[in-house]
């Protein structure tokens, strides 16, 4: 994986460093930090050194006890200058969270820490992640700053809107969650060096809406989780990843290109567009199966009762795999409830002739709509496996595993 280094600045936000760290770390990721004095006020050295399982350096003066090397690497032969050599194995460099004075420094190119120094000295991605009061991030200096480093190449990460270091104070300055921090980073990673590397890939969520009239209309429950949990995962596996996003109140991981939809009919033909320069289609979308036949114009008065006729929808599953190539894998995704599911979606596999059929019982109300978990069941032609409960990203990743081996089988190549 990626040698990520991270350097943490002076403010309370430091705190949500050690969480970064951790999740660096157990990603796979070796990762080395670096502190600037005033941060080691508010979190302890210790704290990340026994969480990476490496030093923290905070002088450029000091002497690195493993002479430049990430976790799991080894150590130079020579005794290297520490900021100089850091600087240049990493793979992406992340300062979370960046203070105004940090920020100020950075972009006047000043190297008066080992944190400043390995900035200047890194040729590899840099991220900078603001937090501080939201008087301080909103002045005038702050954000010439941010121009300045934006300009030099500098990925700048937003801090999030909501309450402040300083009770009863709100606005935009929060840093962001460490998960989020995480992604942007890996998003950031270059070429080459991840498994999905020149792979594109298309991911559908959420659920449609077919309107009855500008108020009203036919849905379902889908929340579109599992489909960002797959396109998130994918992204960090280094692939090309658009996201067609059917009425899904969540953000789209970072590095994911989204295209918004609303209807069963929209969806199909922004997935028409997509799909021919796709490699992996990963179809979790929750397209409505019927729709009004004809949708008024105004708003529907209740009087009486109601009867609407219902057309069917185009299956837009169906209708792309027959057109699927030699080197692209479909997978369909099937949300059951009871019964003998597992033979409901091999039918499914069949009939749609698809390479993939993911299915889940949302009978079980811990594994249902808008649930942070989920367990499934993947199919196949030839094999049925299934997954134990788990986080929706961690189902997504073993999905993502079984795409990996049907593509292998196939001889289908990566790009």
């Amino acid at each position: 994986m990626a040698r990520i280094l991270l350097g943490v600045s002076g403010g309370i936000a430091a705190y949500k460093a050690l969480e970064l760290a951790r999740l660096a770390t157990l990603a796979g990721h070796g990762v080395r930090v670096l502190m600037t004095e005033t941060a080691t006020r508010f979190v302890g050295a210790a704290s990340f050194e026994g969480i990476v399982g490496a030093p923290v350096l905070t002088s450029e003066f000091e002497r690195d006890p493993m002479r430049g090397a990430f976790p799991g690497e080894e150590a130079a032969a020579h005794d290297p200058i520490g900021h100089l050599e850091l600087a240049a194995r990493c793979d992406a460099y992340l300062v979370a969270p960046a203070s105004a004075n940090t920020l100020a420094k950075l972009a006047s190119g000043a190297a008066d820490s080992m944190l400043t120094t390995s900035f200047l000295a890194c040729t590899a991605p840099r991220l900078v992640a603001p937090a501080m009061n939201d008087r301080m991030y909103a002045d005038a200096a702050m954000q010439a700053n941010l121009e300045t480093l934006l300009a030099r190449g500098v990925e700048v990460i937003e801090p999030e809107e909501g309450r402040l270091a300083s009770r009863g104070e709100h606005g935009r300055g929060r840093l962001p969650d460490p998960a989020h921090l995480l992604a942007r980073v890996e998003a950031a990673l270059p070429a080459g060096d991840r498994p999905w590397d020149g792979l594109r890939v298309l991911v559908t969520a959420g659920g449609t809406r077919e309107p009855i009239d500008p108020v009203r209309f036919i849905g379902n429950r889908s929340s579109g989780r599992m489909g960002i949990a797959l396109a998130e995962a994918a992204a960090k596996r280094g692939a090309e990843v658009t996201l067609i996003a059917a009425n899904v109140a969540l953000p789209a991981p970072a590095g994911v290109r989204r295209i918004d939809v609303e209807t069963a009919a929209e969806l199909a033909r922004a997935a028409e567009e997509e799909f021919a320069g796709t490699h992996v289609l990963l179809m979790a979308a929750a397209p409505a199966d019927f729709r009004p036949a004809a949708s008024a114009d105004e708003k529907l008065k209740r009087q009486g009762s109601l009867d609407l006729h219902l057309e069917p929808t185009d299956d837009i599953l169906a209708g792309l795999a027959s057109r699927g190539g030699e080197n692209q894998t479909v997978v369909g995704f099937a949300a059951e409830h009871g019964g003998d599911f597992i033979e409901r979606a091999r039918e499914k596999l069949s009939r749609k002739a698809v390479d993939l059929i993911v299915v889940n019982d949302v009978s079980d109300p811990e594994i249902g709509f808008e649930s942070e978990i989920n367990q499934v069941a993947m199919i196949t032609a030839n094999a049925v496996s299934s997954t134990g409960k788990g986080s929706k990203l961690e189902i997504a990743e073993l999905i993502l595993r079984e795409v990996d081996c049907l593509r292998e089988k196939s001889g289908r190549p990566a790009a």
